[in-house]
């Protein structure tokens, strides 16, 4: 078991298993039917790229609860392969934009090259931090993630950015892993349990309070479906008070 260490810091390791991913030598958040493209719809799988969907890492389908409309402006927090930014920019049609935003550069590559592929002219990505969002306040209807924000070693401090780049009366739709209270230390401790998803991720409780610290409001977790023994994959809304 490889444990969380200064020396191998908590972002170093969640980019490099990302950068395998994307690169066809190894995977992120699990596998099977509990992550992954399968949790997509029929007409979703169809719309997208097989070299996007394929390699989906999340746990959800954000874009499905996220209410999109046409023209308007998407972020996707950990875009990865650009799943979810693809599936937002057809939704928020040619007078909207989806920003994707990923700290690795395999992954941003593939991104650009399934948005090419998939003729998507409205989605941009962008290198950076979900911790340190490059957009200006106020800038964006809605925030998404797949599976990402329990990767973060600051969760609290994403969920402040994320409040900060929305529009008052924004939302924030999100797909995520919600650790069940009597998680184990062992596991807490685990580098491959964080960077696949489990290890880092909050309990309900956790996850509300830091919703309502960052100023989101209407906070409404619903679990969907078991991902490991001690943790669920949950939808979670909330809104930017107008």
């Amino acid at each position: 078991m490889a444990e969380l260490t200064e020396e191998r810091g908590i972002r170093d390791a969640v980019r490099e298993r990302y950068a395998a991913a994307a690169t066809g030598r190894g995977g992120c958040c699990g596998s099977g039917g509990v992550f992954g493209e399968t949790l997509y719809h029929v007409e979703d799988r169809e719309a997208i790229p097989g070299g996007a969907i394929e390699l989906s890492l999340g746990c959800g389908n954000p874009t499905a609860v996220a209410d999109l409309q046409q023209g308007e402006t998407v972020l996707d927090l950990g875009s990865g392969s650009g799943t979810d930014v693809l599936l937002s920019a057809r939704r928020v049609g040619p007078t909207g934009t989806a920003y994707g935003l990923d700290m690795t550069d395999e992954m941003l590559d593939l991104a650009r090259r399934n948005a090419a592929d998939a003729g998507v002219a409205n989605a941009e990505f962008l290198k950076g931090y979900i911790e340190d969002v490059p957009l200006p306040d106020g800038s964006v209807d809605v925030v998404i993630s797949n599976c990402v924000i329990n990767l973060s070693g600051d969760k609290r401090k994403v969920l402040r950015e994320a409040a900060r780049v929305l529009r008052p009366g924004g939302r924030f739709a999100v797909s995520d892993v919600i650790a069940d209270p009597d998680m184990d230390g062992a596991t807490r401790r685990d580098m491959s349990a964080w960077t696949g998803c489990i290890a880092g991720a909050l309990t309900r409780d956790e996850f509300e309070a830091a919703l309502r610290d960052a100023g989101l409001a209407d906070i409404e977790i619903v679990e969907t479906h078991r991902v490991h023994e001690h943790a669920s994959s949950a939808i979670v809304r909330a809104r930017k008070p107008a």
